[in-house]
């Protein structure tokens, strides 16, 4: 069971992040994320996400004309922000990631199998999003999850074949304090959840 210190750290004190302090994330530190997050559950050991962390002055540029306005600044001063995605034809690495059913390729592929291929490709990519956002955590980063952007935009920028699908953007890296907002409530348990 991890301790106060852990969950403190992952969830209950950790924030969504608009401010960035002018300190770097380094390629090790990225990859030590993906260490982390690529241990988490995903149907069939599916692993549809994708990931290209924006990290140069050049890759922002390409990545500002499709933020909201909102979400520019923050964005642009960010170490990182990761283009969380999904890889539409993700079944075909699954004789490798599922090795012992070879038949699951054919669940997704095929006609009339698109749909449980996006739906399959979409939850189990967001899933790993949040993974992502765990493992940061974890690492001792600031997260700032966000949907305030033009998908198509990205998709043309950074994804030109058509065969990966933007999902959201997260910035990383060590958060301002100063620049948080108050924290909005949450839900609680009987506001969301049934015993049956």
């Amino acid at each position: 069971m991890l301790d106060a210190q852990s969950l403190d750290s992952v969830f209950h004190n950790a924030r969504t992040h608009n401010g960035w302090q002018d300190r770097p994330v380094g390629d090790d530190q990225l990859r030590a994320i993906h260490e982390i997050m690529k241990w988490g559950p995903t149907s069939a050991n599916s692993q549809p996400c994708r990931i290209v962390f924006v990290r140069t002055p050049e890759g922002k540029e390409k990545l500002r004309p499709a933020l909201s306005s909102g979400n520019t600044a923050k964005t642009m001063s960010a170490p990182v922000t990761a283009i969380v995605a999904y890889d539409s034809r993700f079944y075909e690495h699954l004789p490798k990631t599922f090795p012992h059913d070879q038949t699951a390729t054919s669940w997704f592929s095929g006609p009339g199998k698109e749909e449980v291929a996006h739906t399959t490709a979409f939850r189990n990519g967001t899933l790993q999003g949040a993974y992502l956002i765990i493992a940061a955590r974890s690492l001792g980063l600031d997260c700032g999850a966000m949907s305030g952007f033009n998908n198509a935009l990205v998709d043309q920028a950074f994804f030109p074949d058509g065969r990966f699908k933007t999902n959201f953007l997260c910035n990383i890296g060590h958060g301002d304090p100063s620049k948080l907002f108050n924290r909005s409530p949450r839900l609680d348990f009987d506001d969301v959840c049934t015993l049956a």
